[in-house]
């Protein structure tokens, strides 16, 4: 489905609202985006490692809805409806504990009211599957939009 997004815009869009937000705390950063899909990609650091050195679980979750929500902005004319998520579920399939930790995530289905992705997380260097996740947002209506 073409949307006829102005990639650039929409990229400078997501680069102004990141200021002090877990995606910059996180070092979480956006390679790509088209109409169906989105890539990020995330350093594996303290900040994101559970006591025991491995890449936090919860951490596979905030990347996941960050490229899910991210994306469900494309196309979108915000001033009429926002995407917020409903729903998240996950499993992880293999730890790491240092690297680059990249996320794709593609549409699975899009409607009037709703979007749904599937987000994959591998290790960059290996191309390892970490983490599988679903991800639904709704499309709320902005008042007075």
């Amino acid at each position: 489905m073409a949307l006829n997004v102005d990639k650039d815009a929409w990229l400078a869009m997501v680069a102004e609202n990141m200021p002090d937000t877990a995606m910059q705390y996180l070092g979480i950063e956006v390679v790509d985006a088209g109409d169906e899909f989105i890539t990020l990609r995330m350093p594996i650091t303290d900040r994101v490692r559970q006591p025991m050195g491995l890449v936090h679980g919860g951490m596979y979750m905030v990347m996941a809805e960050t490229a899910a929500s991210m994306h469900a902005t494309w196309g979108v004319d915000l001033s009429e409806k926002v995407p917020v998520g409903i729903e998240i579920n996950g499993s992880h399939v293999r730890a790491a504990t240092e690297g680059v930790v990249r996320a794709e995530g593609r549409v699975a289905r899009r409607s009037a009211n709703f979007i749904f992705h599937k987000v994959e997380m591998f290790l960059e260097e290996s191309g390892e599957l970490l983490c599988t996740a679903r991800v639904t947002n709704y499309y709320k209506p902005v008042k007075g939009g």
